[in-house]
């Protein structure tokens, strides 16, 4: 089986390819329909993404996204189970873990910034990857999809002030 590159971006040299294992089979538009961002979605635009998409399997333990990185796409978790993890000065925070239907990364869909978290599984996993570039052309052709996230957005954005209220009474 042939092997494509790595969705991590570690300094910008290795690419989709450590851990990067693509399907043999198509990714279904009918998981695709059960996501939360995908589910008031038209057919066009689900082909689209699962044309876009790439499945990847990971093992208990290994690394998904590694903080400090640089995102070139997200993972849309579609079996298995996730930790999403932050080290805030040496010492390993557990923030949430999540599973099937879960996004995660999404954020490089629209920056280059780096990673604010690490994904790793906690059990075999397998998630569908979609990289920045790829997603772009989706949102131009398929506007809808941008209403889709923002909510989706917004809730994360939320989530933070609640647990760092000091940083917005800045604002």
């Amino acid at each position: 089986m042939s092997r494509a590159v790595s969705i991590r971006n570690d300094t910008g040299a290795k690419y989709l390819a450590d851990h990067y294992h693509p399907a043999v089979m198509p990714v279904s538009t009918e998981f695709l329909k059960k996501v939360s961002w995908f589910e008031d979605l038209d057919q066009k635009s689900l082909d689209a993404i699962a044309n876009a998409a790439v499945e990847q399997r990971y093992q208990p333990g290994q690394e998904i996204l590694r903080q400090g990185d640089t995102g070139v796409g997200a993972f849309i978790i579609r079996s298995g189970k996730v930790d999403i993890v932050q080290d805030k000065g040496g010492k390993e925070i557990k923030l949430a873990t999540l599973g099937p239907g879960d996004v995660i990364g999404e954020m490089a869909l629209l920056d280059e910034f780096p990673r604010s978290a690490s994904a790793r599984a906690v059990e075999p996993t397998t998630a569908l990857g979609i990289q920045r570039w790829h997603f772009r052309g989706i949102l131009e052709s398929h506007p809808q999809l941008a209403l889709a996230l923002l909510p989706i957005l917004v809730r994360r954005i939320r989530n933070a002030e609640a647990q760092h209220p000091e940083v917005t009474a800045r604002h």
